[in-house]
C-alpha cells in the first residue's frame, strides 16, 4: 500500500518540518491547509523569536504567532505604537527592542499600562530616547523581569537605579553599559545599601558596568557587600577603579568571570590582591591594562591558577612572566597575549610544553614570533583556533600555508 505524504497525521508532518530553519518553515506553511495546520504546531517554534517590522496594521499577525506558541519577539522598527505588541501578544516573555531610535518613554509609558508577569526580558539597548521615567514604568508593571538591557542609553542616572532597585528584586542579568551618568550612588541602590528606600538587585547574576565612568572603587565595596551572587562582573573601560578596588572583590566567592579590560590604573598589585582573597575565577581579562606585567603572571600561578581563559591582549608581559606562569595553569583553555610584542618563540615553546589543555590561543600583533615557535604551538593536542590577525581561514588540519602567511598575521582553525 503507497502512503502518500498528504496522509500523515499533523505530528509526524509536524516532526519532519522541526528540521527546517524558520523561513523553511514558514514557506511549508503556504503549501496546502494540512501543511499550514500542521506547521502551527507549537513545538516547531519552541525557543523561536519572531523578527517584525512593525510598519502597518496586521490583523492576523499576533492571533498567528500567538496559535504558534511564540512567546519572544525582536521589533527591527519601530514605525506603529508599542501597545500594539504587547496588546497582542498578552503572554509575551522576550522583548527585544534593541536600537528602535524613536521609542520614547511616552510610547514605552503606553504600552506598559498594567502587570504583564510573563515578561522575563527586556532588550532596550541603544534606545537612546529612554530615560529614567520609563524605568518608573517597568519597576511597577514587570515584577518578574530577569533580564534588562539598558547598553547605550545614556540618559539613565541613579534614579533610574534607585526605581530597579524598589522594583524589580527577581533581576538576574542587567546591562549599564555607557549609561555614564551612574554613580557610586546608583550601584549603592542595586545593591542594596539604601534598604529605607529600596531593597536592592540582591539576586543579580550577571552585571555589566562597561564605559561607566563615574564608578569608584566605593562601588566595588557595594557590589562586594550587597551582590554576593553575582557571576560575572564586567567592569572594561571603568577608568575610575582601581587597585584598591580590588581587594572588595577579592572575597566575592561566587564570581566567575572578571573583566578589566582597559582599566587603566589596574596594575600588579591589583591582580595581587585578586591572587590573595577567597575567588575561584574561571574567566579574567585584563586586556589593554598597561600597567599589568610578568609579576602579575606570577601572582595567577599562586592564587587565580584555576582559571580556564585568561586575556593579556596588549599587557607588558614577556617570555619570563610566562615562564613563571604555566606550570601552574593546567586548566586553562584559552589564552589570549595578543599584541604582547615581548613574546617570543621561546614564550610559545613555554606554552607548548606545559599548558596542554589550550584549545584556543590569541597572537595577533607578536613581531617577534616565528615559524618555529608557531609549529610548536599547532603541536598542542587540543588546538581548534590559532588567531594571528584579523581574517579567518577554517579547515587548515596543520601549519602548513598558516606559516607561509606569517607576516600577513592571519587566523587558522585547526
Amino acid at each position: 500500500m503507497e502512503i502518500h505524504i498528504s496522509s500523515l497525521f499533523p505530528e509526524i508532518l509536524a516532526m519532519i518540518f522541526n528540521y527546517l530553519d524558520v523561513k523553511g518553515k514558514g514557506r511549508v506553511a503556504q503549501v496546502c491547509t494540512a501543511w499550514r495546520d500542521a506547521s502551527y504546531h507549537k513545538s516547531m517554534w519552541r525557543g523561536v523569536e519572531a523578527k517584525l517590522h512593525l510598519r502597518r496594521a496586521n490583523p492576523s499577525l499576533f492571533p498567528s504567532l500567538q496559535t504558534r506558541g511564540i512567546k519572544k519577539v525582536q521589533i527591527l522598527s519601530l514605525r506603529r505604537s508599542l501597545s500594539y505588541v504587547i496588546q497582542g501578544m498578552p503572554n509575551i516573555e522576550s522583548l527585544n527592542l534593541s536600537g528602535c531610535y524613536n521609542l520614547t518613554d511616552n510610547g514605552l509609558g503606553h504600552a506598559f499600562v498594567q502587570d504583564i508577569p510573563s515578561l522575563r526580558i527586556l532588550n532596550l539597548s541603544l534606545c537612546k530616547q529612554i530615560t529614567d521615567s520609563s524605568l518608573g514604568r517597568i519597576a511597577q508593571y514587570l515584577k518578574n523581569l530577569e533580564l534588562l538591557d539598558l547598553g547605550g542609553c545614556s540618559n539613565i542616572t541613579n534614579t533610574g537605579l534607585l526605581l530597579i532597585a524598589w522594583g524589580l528584586h527577581n533581576l538576574k542579568s542587567l546591562n549599564l553599559r555607557s549609561c555614564r551618568h551612574v554613580s557610586d550612588v546608583g550601584i549603592g541602590h542595586l545593591a542594596g545599601m539604601t534598604r529605607s528606600a529600596a531593597e536592592g538587585c540582591l539576586s543579580l547574576e550577571h552585571l555589566t558596568l562597561q564605559d561607566c565612568q563615574k564608578l569608584t572603587d566605593l562601588s566595588l565595596k557595594h557590589i562586594s557587600k550587597g551582590l554576593n551572587r553575582l557571576k560575572v562582573l564586567n567592569l572594561s573601560f571603568c577608568g575610575g577603579i582601581s587597585d584598591a578596588g580590588m581587594i572588595h572583590l577579592s572575597h566575592m566567592t561566587q564570581l566567575w568571570t572578571l573583566n578589566l579590560r582597559s582599566c587603566d590604573n589596574i596594575s600588579d598589585t591589583g591582580i595581587m590582591h585578586l591572587s590573595m582573597g577567597a575567588l575561584r575565577l574561571y574567566g579574567l581579562d585584563v586586556s589593554f591594562c598597561d600597567k599589568v606585567g610578568d609579576q602579575s603572571l606570577a601572582y595567577i600561578a599562586q592564587g587565580l591558577y584555576q582559571l580556564k581563559s585568561l586575556s593579556l591582549c596588549s599587557c607588558h608581559i614577556s617570555d619570563d612572566g610566562i615562564n613563571r606562569m604555566v606550570r601552574q595553569m593546567h586548566e586553562l583553555k584559552t589564552l589570549n597575549i595578543g599584541q604582547c610584542v615581548r613574546i617570543t618563540d621561546k614564550g610559545l615553546e613555554l606554552i607548548a610544553d606545559h599548558l596542554t589543555q589550550l584549545t584556543g590561543i590569541d597572537l595577533y600583533g607578536c613581531t617577534k614570533i616565528t615559524k618555529r615557535g608557531l609549529e610548536r604551538i599547532t603541536q598542542l593536542p587540543c588546538l581548534k583556533v590559532l588567531n594571528l590577525g584579523l581574517w579567518q581561514m577554517t579547515e587548515v588540519k596543520g601549519l602548513g600555508d598558516a606559516s607561509e602567511i606569517l607576516p600577513c598575521y592571519t587566523s587558522a582553525s585547526y
